[in-house]
């Protein structure tokens, strides 16, 4: 629960810890902590010593004197597991600090003789706002109070109890920058209070700061029950044994000592999320805010970063921790009972909605599948079709369709492949239930990644209006993806990697394809994506989706490339610096990597109870397992040279496959593998010695529609394809569904007035395609328009007629709308000649977090000559630049029923992110589509 540590600054992405190496100042230590996660959040009750004047307001980083944040010198640092030590430079005080699970413990050592201070802030957090809090002195050596605020987590709330070693000499409460004169108590927005001590030179003073999310009662529970004395240096001691015996799960022998050091440095970031959030008497704050109660022995967590975590950190608490593994799980299925769906990324009680899929669901399978079953299975499988069942976020197209359309739903590429990997998860879980129904109806959503795949680029790809993203380019990072572009995607299909190779091509095809995914150019294109990290070719490891990719090779035949290329990604992109991770951390992720590569084997398919072999680091390893059995793996010889498997055995019997059990690993043994500094290019080759991730159904693709635009003027032609050979395509012009009996098409469809096109592709003993289907609308006469500042390339609504097409902008795709980044929405309509018009409409899209607002105000004007325009009522509106949600608004300007040929519409972009946004002074954007001119 407690996650004690320094703050450098309040905001910034890169800052989501709370501490940035690059800052020169210290502004107090808070107590709940992020690690690595993209987003900013917590940083709650911030505490701050400091000597003879009391200053209450953070100061100026390049002023530290103008408030209470101090200087200080990394060289002064000293960080353990359970233990930080630096000095504030300023009042040259040694800062100290150690903690139980739900309780900071300080120490500061005060050099200088006299009055001496520590400040509670409760108006601080990281990129949140405080909406409400409160403070009571209870005492001479207690202060109680409550923070509640809105960030990242929309409503998360924590009670704390602090107490002191020595009484106080005096205190006070400040509210909105002022003293309070009476009073011991006072609630409000921007409330600090504070603590004056008289201390000899180089005196210690100590404080205690439990917390909990349900009530001070909880929080004084807490402190009581994990530390109720004031020996600093045995709560210290505690904590390392604790961890020490955490750590000690995995032993390891050889190895650099930097190598070593990056191991257990790997596996303590494994552990430091999720975060228990109840209190000692088992209550805590559920997934609807409200109080619950936990039953005896029982546990529950926070902080679930799940679109990360699922490939490769809960698997490794399901290898080395089953028990917390189980209650994970235990977790997970509450937080569903709570919440109505199970969690997507939930932090402090809150489901914040970011990123995609659901994969809470491969995080219960893969339990499920390695033998954890302590749980209501039924329950949890209610629970995973739940989720895939709703109709939000894209799974109504996607359940209709079998894919998610770009201009309907943004990442809708990214969002189809891993819905089809977490269906076929509910699948597994219904063929161990028996609900061969459900089986065989995820197994069919499962191929769905079939759908966005583009047989002659060989990429994933984007469709929009059925047919395929027109301006594709593998190398840029757009909307149709998360987090990445399509090289980063492509490979993606963890659950039919036999399927995947044969829609290549085969195998060496997809040999092929793997190598010029890593030795491709690292030039990206498109949108600046920060998360894009740690390139090897096109292979990103600083971000999650390309992490299993370096292990396909073993699936054909060539376990040697996935030994090189693993070895080459621990040796370069892992290190001993504060910069030693190749991207974010995303609360273990990037380290669970690390410490299953580094011993050898990997999670390709989490739902799956196999782990894939690549090259250990270290001369042997050593799983000491819950259940009393060890697992050891010894490299002879291994080095960053040797990093080729020559030859392996498993207890002494030779071993010729390129992966192992879970249930071989958990009844203990030894596995010894034979370096050496070549490839051994027929160790584990044979289709019988490779690992198999395969679903041996076979399905027709989706009708692929191609065409000019969707808007036409007088008539236009429609073909149809579809990637399955030997296909039969059954279509529909007159508004009936099509099927077997409907026409097959032959030739190009040619339309001379609004119709909707539905086509149906069949093959016999395969499954058929789902129904496509586009209307292509014919409009009354063509219009050109001149953009004074033209549109992003990355939002072009389909160029420049894409705001008369009869196509709406949708809410949660950006593709569907022309982009104006920091630029006015400036365009003059040429209408053709002359024409009676009552009424102008143009539509706008507000999303703040994703830096598109409203524009300030919008003027349409009216011209006959296109040279003398007249000017309309300039149409404002009282939208706030702070209202929740993706929302569009109509600006409308009444003609009248005048002759006109050119309209002019104008409409002035916010140009800048407000300084309350976690982009303050970033370029802001105006989203429009469409223009309607009736």
């Amino acid at each position: 629960m407690v996650q004690l540590s320094p703050d450098t600054r309040q905001n910034g992405w890169d800052n989501c810890s709370g501490y940035h190496s690059s800052n020169p100042t210290i502004l107090g230590f808070s107590h709940t902590h992020l690690s690595g996660t993209g987003a900013i959040d917590y940083g709650d009750i911030l505490v701050v010593p400091m000597s003879g004047k009391l200053l209450s307001e953070p100061g100026e980083e390049t002023k530290p004197e103008t408030g209470y944040r101090s200087s200080f010198s990394h060289s002064s640092e000293k960080a353990k597991p359970g233990y930080y030590r630096v000095t504030l430079e300023d009042d040259m005080i040694e800062a100290e600090m150690t903690v139980t699970e739900r309780v900071g413990f300080h120490r500061y050592t005060f050099t200088k003789e006299g009055l001496s201070h520590i400040l509670i802030d409760l108006k601080h957090g990281l990129g949140d706002r405080t909406t409400e809090s409160w403070v009571k002195i209870t005492n001479d050596r207690e202060i109680v109070g409550m923070r509640r605020s809105k960030g990242w987590a929309k409503d998360q709330v924590i009670f704390f109890v602090a107490q002191f070693s020595n009484s106080f000499e005096a205190t006070g409460i400040l509210k909105d920058g002022n003293v309070l004169q009476d009073g011991n108590e006072s609630a409000g927005l921007n409330l600090k209070t504070f603590a004056s001590f008289i201390l000899p030179a180089k005196s210690q003073l100590l404080m205690k700061v439990a917390i909990s999310a349900v009530d001070i009662e909880g929080a004084r529970q807490n402190l009581e029950k994990e530390l109720p004395g004031w020996d600093f240096d045995k709560a210290r001691r505690s904590a390392n044994t604790r961890w020490e015996e955490m750590l000690s799960v995995i032993s390891v022998k050889g190895g650099t000592d930097s190598e070593k050091t990056n191991f257990y440095t790997a596996l303590y970031h494994s552990l430091i999320a999720p975060n228990i959030f109840n209190d000692v008497d088992g209550r805590y704050r559920g997934a609807d805010l409200d109080i619950h109660q936990l039953p005896p022995s029982r546990s529950m967590y926070t902080v679930f970063s799940l679109w990360d975590t699922f490939r490769a950190a809960h698997p490794l608490f399901v290898l080395l921790y089953p028990d917390i593994a189980t209650e994970l799980v235990r977790t997970l299925l509450v937080k569903y009972e709570e919440g109505d769906l199970l969690p997507v990324w939930e932090l402090a009680g809150n489901e914040t909605g970011t990123m995609i899929g659901y994969h809470s669901i491969p995080v219960i399978v893969d339990a499920y599948a390695k033998g954890l079953t302590n749980f209501d299975v039924e329950a949890a499988f209610n629970a995973m079709k739940a989720s895939a069942e709703a109709n939000h976020l894209g799974l109504e197209f996607y359940k209709k369709k079998g894919y998610i359309p770009i201009d309907r739903e943004n990442e809708g590429v990214s969002k189809t492949l891993e819905y089809a990997y977490d269906d076929w998860c509910i699948a597994k879980m219904a063929e161990n239930l028996d609900k061969l129904r459900d089986r065989e109806n995820y197994m069919r959503r499962a191929m769905n990644y079939r759908q966005v795949f583009d047989s002659e680029t060989k990429f994933m790809r984007g469709k929009k209006g059925g047919r395929w993203e027109p301006s594709f380019d593998p190398f840029a990072v757009t909307s149709s993806y998360t987090e990445a572009n399509a090289w980063q995607y492509t490979y993606f299909v963890p659950h039919d990697i036999s399927g995947m190779m044969e829609m290549m091509g085969g195998e060496k095809e997809f040999i092929d394809r793997l190598d010029d995914l890593f030795s491709a150019p690292t030039d990206l294109s498109g949108r600046h994506q920060p998360d894009i990290t740690g390139l090897i070719g096109q292979y990103a490891h600083g971000n999650e989706p390309s992490h299993n990719f370096a292990y396909l090779y073993n699936y054909a035949g060539k376990p040697w490339k996935t030994q090189n290329i693993t070895r080459q990604i621990m040796d370069n992109l892992y290190h001993t610096g504060r910069d030693g991770l190749p991207g974010n951390e995303d609360c273990g992720q990037m380290s669970a990597w690390y410490v299953f590569s580094a011993l050898g084997f990997y999670p390709v398919t989490p739902g799956e109870d196999i782990y894939v072999l690549g090259t250990p680091i270290f001369d042997e390893a050593t799983i000491h397992m819950q259940n009393g059995n060890s697992f050891t793996i010894r490299a002879q010889e291994a080095s960053s040279e040797n990093r080729y498997i020559q030859k392996a055995s498993l207890g002494g019997t030779a071993l010729h496959q390129s992966y192992l059990s879970h249930s071989t690993i958990t009844a203990g043994g030894t596995l010894d593998l034979k370096m050496g500094d070549r490839p051994n290019q027929n160790w584990a080759t044979d289709r019988s010695q490779r690992p198999v991730s395969a679903m041996n159904l076979d399905i027709v693709a989706n009708p692929v529609f191609d065409y000019k635009e969707r808007g036409f003027l007088d008539t236009m032609t429609v073909s149809i394809s579809t990637p399955t050979p030997g296909v039969a395509i059954h279509y529909t012009i007159d508004g009936s569904k099509p099927s077997v009996t409907s026409p097959i098409y032959k030739t190009p469809i040619r339309l001379n007035k609004t119709t909707q096109v539905q086509a149906l592709a069949v093959k016999p003993e395969y499954l058929p395609s789902y129904i496509e289907n586009v209307t292509f609308t014919q409009i009354p006469y063509k219009v050109s328009v001149a953009y004074k500042q033209q549109y992003s390339p990355l939002y072009t609504a389909g160029g420049n007629n894409g705001l008369f097409d009869g196509v709406r902008g949708a809410l949660n795709a950006w593709g569907s709308w022309q982009g104006f980044h920091a630029v006015d929405f400036d365009i003059v309509i040429d209408l053709g000649k002359l024409r009676n018009v009552n009424q102008i409409r143009t539509t706008f899209l507000q999303s703040y977090p994703s830096w598109i607002w409203l524009p300030k105000s919008v003027v349409f004007s009216v011209s006959t000559d296109g040279s003398n325009f007249t000017s309309l009522e300039r149409r404002n509106h009282n939208v706030s630049v702070k209202r929740d949600g993706s929302f569009t608004k109509d600006f409308i300007q009444s003609i009248g029923g005048k002759d006109i040929r050119y309209v002019k519409i104008y409409a002035e972009n916010v140009k800048t992110c407000p300084d309350w946004h976690p982009g303050a002074g970033g370029k802001a954007w105006i989203f429009v589509d469409e223009v309607v001119i009736e």
